[in-house]
């Protein structure tokens, strides 16, 4: 356990440090010193990793990374993600200290606290120190948190500056030159995604990227003994990163300079800086888990006090001119890198203007999307999405596509010449091999690189998609654009079984804020739903295009594109209409067909709204709403899956209440009574029991 003083002298390990302390050694006491602060003044924290990794925090931000404390978002800076999340204060401390303007020390003593209510609106307005680091906030690249999301992020950073470094840089014009930094503790390195995003990386060659583990072998229960006993460093090698060791993490700045020095001439090859630290070095909890989360005593804060720090939330004047070199620094970069800027568009206007859309993020998908022409005959949506999705890869060079294993089964095309690699990292559709988890959470880094740069899209049965949700949920929480492609929906996806037909998932991803979950019926609606997911209607959301794997056996009338981004709307109207049919996707055609004999042969005047997406018929005025849903008495769902999401508008369902079955797609719609003739039974037993009194006012599953 080591020892330190309060002056300028210190014990570590029983070995006496030098009387005067170097500006790196100060800045690091300092910087230990105001992380305990942040711990003590709610009573907890995750300050035991951010204590330990101080020495790697200056290592990063006063002698390694490119960025501007006074510009967050300048194109080209590096990139930093803590993947550790938990140790937000770490990143929080390091934005502070290096001279991000809105990292005050007002906000940093609000970490995990709400501000004040503002007398104005009455609404508690939010710190930017939350709990875990959240993209909104200046100098925070990505939301991280749930371990192993931001090493998969950072593999999406790193395949971003790639790209776009292959696609724009000419000889003498580095114009894109940015490096992607990730910091993992041993809880990331445990998980599926980290495990599945790593490995992808070293088969992509992302010498860009540099992860640096803090091995400080401590979990939340207990020492990383109890749970792990690989060879990390030999797993690392084996899937083609290049390993580096700093056994001084603790102490020595210089040491981790050095490797991160290293890993910038490494090529071919991501790095995996293997750094031994101590949790909470030097506190009376240190190298336990109870340093994981916890506050501090008055003996520990005392441990890194000093005559030059004198209270609570200080740095030295020594450590605040050091670092202070920082905005200079900064400010140097992007000046120098705005002068190459200039020169290139001079030198390459053309090129210029593309990177100009792409930083500005100006996307042109309509002249693509105006192009297509809508088949004569029907076809499965998931075969004509493939029409859509390859046209619009032909003209918009923002879209970045990858597949998990099942691209020829989603039907997107022959990609060959497309293909990301190692050596073609020009390429625009990347193989992410069966991680799906991986797929999702790494797009997300794609798209955070700089919004509207890259719209990545990930394809997939729509089954699989439930083990891609983590990804998908935290690209939602950060608002942003990826657009997942997701086939053989409901229980038509057929002989496969039960074990791939999703009849309960749709209601996971409704009920996400921030993601539009778009379900069309045909290829009238396969363009809409894709000028929807592109365009202003799901402006900072994600979005789930859902697909059939066969087609409808008979044309829908009237679908609309233009009215997908409504989220629902009438499709066959009908005066006097008593019920009201609302479908999407594959079952929109049985809803057709089953108004038209409950109208012509049973005098039940049924009209039918096609709604490919809740959440943005939502988003609609109550008046539209309400002309849409809110004419006929009875408001009758009709889909193949578990109809909870439903109940908001309808006033009954037909729809499942178990899990699919192995047969062919249409045998399963009528197994279920999900076809024409099944919705007109149950429809006709819903009025029945509603003219006999009996009928209750809340919503029911038609059986």
């Amino acid at each position: 356990m080591p020892s330190i003083t309060n002056g300028h002298s210190a014990t570590v390990n029983g070995a006496s440090a030098p009387s005067v302390l170097t500006d790196d050694e100060q800045a690091v006491r300092d910087l230990r010193k105001f992380i305990i602060d942040i711990c003590r003044q709610n009573g907890g924290g995750h300050g035991g990793s951010a204590i330990g990794m101080a020495p790697l925090g200056v290592a990063l931000w006063r002698h390694t990374m490119r960025y501007n404390p006074k510009n967050a978002d300048w194109f080209d800076r590096d990139r930093f993600v803590l993947s550790n999340g938990h140790a937000a204060m770490f990143i929080y401390t390091m934005l502070h200290a290096t001279g991000y303007p809105n990292m005050t020390l007002d906000e940093v003593k609000l970490y995990g606290s709400a501000k004040a209510v503002d007398p104005e609106t009455g609404k508690w307005t939010a710190t930017l120190c939350h709990g875990h680091p959240e993209l909104d906030v200046p100098g925070i690249e990505v939301t991280t948190g749930p371990l192993g999301q931001g090493v998969a992020n950072a593999v999406g950073l790193a395949i971003a500056s790639k790209h776009l470094a292959a696609t724009f840089n000419k000889p003498g014009y580095d114009i894109v030159r940015s490096r992607i930094y990730c910091t993992t503790g041993d809880g990331c390195l445990q998980e599926g995604v980290a495990q599945e995003t790593m490995a992808l990386a070293g088969h992509l060659q992302l010498d860009n990227l540099v992860l640096c583990y803090d091995n400080n072998q401590v979990t939340c229960d207990g020492p990383l003994e109890w749970i792990v006993s690989e060879d990390t460093n030999a797993k690392m090698r084996a899937i083609g990163w290049n390993v580096i060791d700093v056994f001084t993490g603790d102490s020595s700045v210089d040491d981790i300079v050095s490797a991160l020095k290293l890993a910038r001439s490494t090529k071919g090859k991501p790095t995996f800086i293997n750094i031994r630290t101590t949790i909470g070095y030097g506190t009376s909890t240190a190298g336990t888990f109870k340093s994981h989360h916890g506050t501090y005593t008055d003996a520990d804060a005392a441990l890194y006090a000093s005559a030059d720090v004198p209270s609570t939330h200080t740095l030295s004047e020594q450590t605040k001119a050091y670092l202070a070199g920082c905005v200079a620094k900064g400010q140097t970069f992007e000046k120098d890198w705005n002068d190459l800027l200039v020169a290139y568009n001079k030198a390459y206007p053309t090129e210029a203007q593309l990177l100009s859309d792409r930083m500005n993020g100006k996307v042109d998908y309509e002249t693509a999307l105006s192009s297509i022409q809508v088949p004569k005959i029907t076809q499965a949506t998931r075969e004509f999405n493939g029409t859509v999705f390859n046209t619009l890869m032909s003209h918009v060079p923002h879209l970045i596509a990858g597949g998990a294993d099942l691209w020829n089964s989603n039907q997107m095309g022959d990609q060959t010449s497309r293909i990301y690699s190692g050596g073609h990292p020009e390429g625009r559709v990347i193989r992410y091999g069966i991680r799906e988890h991986a797929m999702a959470s790494i797009s997300n880094g794609l798209a955070a690189y700089s919004p509207g740069a890259i719209i990545p899209i990930t394809a997939t049965f729509f089954m699989f998609y439930l083990y891609a949700a983590p990804g998908v949920r935290m690209g939602a929480l950060s608002h942003l654009k990826v657009v997942h492609v997701a086939t053989h929906d409901s229980i038509g996806e057929g002989q496969n079984g039960p074990t791939h037909q999703p009849v309960e998932l749709d209601s996971l991803y409704r009920a996400m804020p921030h993601l539009a979950y778009i379900r069309p019926s045909d290829a009238e609606e396969v363009i809409g739903a894709w000028s929807a997911a592109l365009g202003p209607a799901t402006k900072d959301m994600s979005v789930i295009i859902s697909l059939a794997r066969d087609p409808a056996l008979t044309a829908i009338p009237n679908t609309d594109r233009a009215n997908v981004a409504r989220g629902g709307y009438v499709i066959v109207e009908r005066s006097d209409a008593v019920v009201t049919l609302v479908s999407c996707g594959s079952e929109l055609q049985f809803a057709v067909a089953a108004a038209k004999q409950l109208t012509e042969q049973h005098n039940i005047v049924t009209r039918v709204v096609s709604m490919p997406c809740i959440s943005l018929f939502e988003a609609q005025t109550e008046t539209y709403q309400n002309e849409v849903l809110g004419v006929t008495k009875h408001v009758v769902s009709i889909e193949a899956y578990v109809s909870s999401m439903w109940a908001r508008f309808c006033t009954a369902s037909v729809a499942m209440d178990d899990f699919g079955y192995s047969g062919l797609g249409i045998e399963n719609f009528r197994r279920f009574g999900i076809d024409d003739v099944g919705i007109v039974k149950k429809v006709k037993n819903l009025l029945q029991i509603s003219t006999s009194g009996k009928g209750r006012t809340r919503w029911r599953l038609l059986k």
